[in-house]
């Protein structure tokens, strides 16, 4: 009987041994199958899909191979740091500070440096591209992230306080690095190196406001403020195709090459808008458009009162120092008591423009150029625009440079007079510069007139010596783009970036 019943359980057992093999193995086998899926479809995954699954923490070399990763240089780098980290702060000190009373916002009086300190956590490098682009140049894109300890204290200083001191906390730098190395025959076989941040993908440095001694609330808006002021400065001077040209000491070697030039005149006329959003309880807006390249060349129409459907027909011009990368940006504004409300904005990139050829766009008006931050995306109207390219000669490059520095001295006369606010305000655009002969021929951009037409009394030809801004724009002709931080320099542009298609930025139609 015992041994019947061993039998009998010995074979159960095995059954179910077994059946529980053949069932794990199925098991694992659908594991397989599923994870082979998966990675199937990871594989169909392109740029886009990556950087929305990684996030802020996306390295450029998981879909770009050549991204090489660093280690070592990162462990060199952080033995390396303390002495980087104090001359980077002299150069952020005496580069950074004068950029920041060009740009500080009109409700501020000063803005500066009370404390700079870039902390003890140095930068990481996640992996570096190297390139020849043009004979005689080594070009690195780097991508570097940056979450450091830094100790930064903004003095802020406006009308109804005398001093604020802000405190930047948790700053965190994500962003690709272009590092251009001029070399030379003679040692150490470098002469010059270039620094600039890709447009893309975009910069992102992410930052905490503490007032020290005080409450944010002091100043109405002072948040939005800086880091209004913080976007204009990164994007107008740091981001391609605007750089750094840092000579190397001891090399005498013209570095024009390396530095930005004017390209072209680019002539605007602000036609009409329609079906524009009504930002007022009673009546209806009075809208009126400003229209920029770089942030500091901003100019504007006449405002249209009590009207969704205006028609301005208002002609202004702009310089462009690198067609293919930048855009021309229009914000539509309701003018108002007070702060001024958008109504909607847009851009055009540059690139598509043919040299003399007039090109009328509509574009579609849209909340904000970074529409992910978005949650109102009702339509905005449109914006109707005639735009025309006209390239530099040589002649015309070189009065376009003397006349920005003249420009750029003039409208900071007027802002230490209190005739404007700050550098960073729009002023009106007449046609263009008209007038003396030193002549940027053909497209009526001519050296040397007055501020025309600015809202504060400047009339004509505007006698302020001869010189000042008319709607030709005006470019930063010093700190960084077309400067260099110590000896001489000219200024000229380099290798450009891939820009993106009309419809994603900012909705551009021809017609």
């Amino acid at each position: 009987m015992g041994l019947i019943t061993g039998i009998l359980m010995g074979t159960i057992f095995g059954i179910a041994i077994m059946a529980g093999w053949k069932q794990m193995m199925r098991y694992r086998s659908s594991k397989r199958v599923a994870k082979a899926v998966d990675i199937k479809l990871l594989g169909c995954l392109n740029r886009d899909d990556l950087r929305k699954i990684c996030g802020d923490n996306f390295p450029e070399w998981i879909s770009f191979p050549v991204y090489e990763q660093v280690k070592w240089l990162n462990k060199q780098l952080s033995k390396l740091w303390p002495y980087v980290e104090e001359a980077a702060r002299i150069i952020i000190k005496e580069s950074v500070e004068p950029l920041l009373e060009d740009y500080r916002p009109t409700g501020i009086t000063s803005l500066k440096f009370n404390k700079l300190s870039l902390g003890t956590v140095p930068p990481k490098i996640e992996g570096i591209r190297v390139r020849s682009l043009k004979k005689g140049q080594i070009t690195m894109d780097i991508d570097l992230r940056w979450g450091g300890d830094p100790n930064i204290v903004l003095g802020v200083e406006a009308a109804v306080v005398a001093n604020l001191p802000i405190q930047l906390k948790d700053l965190q730098v994500f962003t690709v690095v272009r590092v251009i190395f001029q070399l030379c025959e003679e040692i150490p076989c470098i002469s010059a190196v270039v620094v600039a941040l890709l447009s893309e993908p975009p910069p992102k440095i992410d930052y905490t406001l503490k007032a020290i001694g005080g409450s944010l609330t002091a100043i109405p808006g002072l948040s939005d403020m800086i880091d209004d002021t913080v976007k204009t400065i990164v994007t107008d001077m740091l981001q391609w195709p605007h750089r750094i040209v840092v000579p190397i000491g001891g090399v005498n070697v013209d570095t024009s090459d390396l530095e930005l030039k004017p390209q072209g005149l680019v002539t605007l006329t602000i036609v009409k808008a329609t079906n524009l959003k009504n930002m007022e309880m009673i009546g209806k807006s009075d809208p009126y458009v400003t229209a920029y390249i770089r942030p500091l060349e901003k100019f504007k129409t006449k405002v249209i009162d009590n009207n969704l459907n205006p028609v301005w027909n208002h002609v202004l011009e702009l310089i462009a120092e690198d067609k293919e990368t930048q855009f021309a940006v229009f914000e539509v504004l309701d003018q108002d008591i007070g702060q001024d409300k958008r109504l909607g904005i847009a851009r055009l990139p540059l690139i598509d423009l043919e040299p003399e050829v007039e090109k009328e766009v509509e574009l579609r008006l849209q909340p904000s150029l970074d529409m992910l931050k978005i949650k109102d995306k009702k339509d905005r109207g449109t914006l109707t625009i005639k735009i025309k390219y006209h390239q530099f000669t040589k002649e015309e490059q070189d009065a376009a440079i003397e006349q920005e520095k003249k420009i750029l001295e003039e409208k900071k006369r007027l802002k230490a007079e209190g005739l404007i606010g700050s550098t960073m305000d729009a002023i009106d655009g007449a046609a263009g510069l008209v007038g003396s002969g030193v002549g940027l021929v053909g497209t009526g951009v001519v050296g040397g007139v007055g501020l025309v037409g600015n809202g504060v009394g400047m009339v004509g030809s505007g006698v302020v010596g001869g010189l000042g801004a008319v709607g030709s724009g005006l470019s930063k002709a010093g700190k960084f783009m077309g400067r260099t931080i110590t000896g001489t320099g000219s200024k000229k542009s380099g290798a450009s970036t891939p820009v993106n298609s009309v419809e994603e930025n900012g909705g551009a139609k021809p017609r």
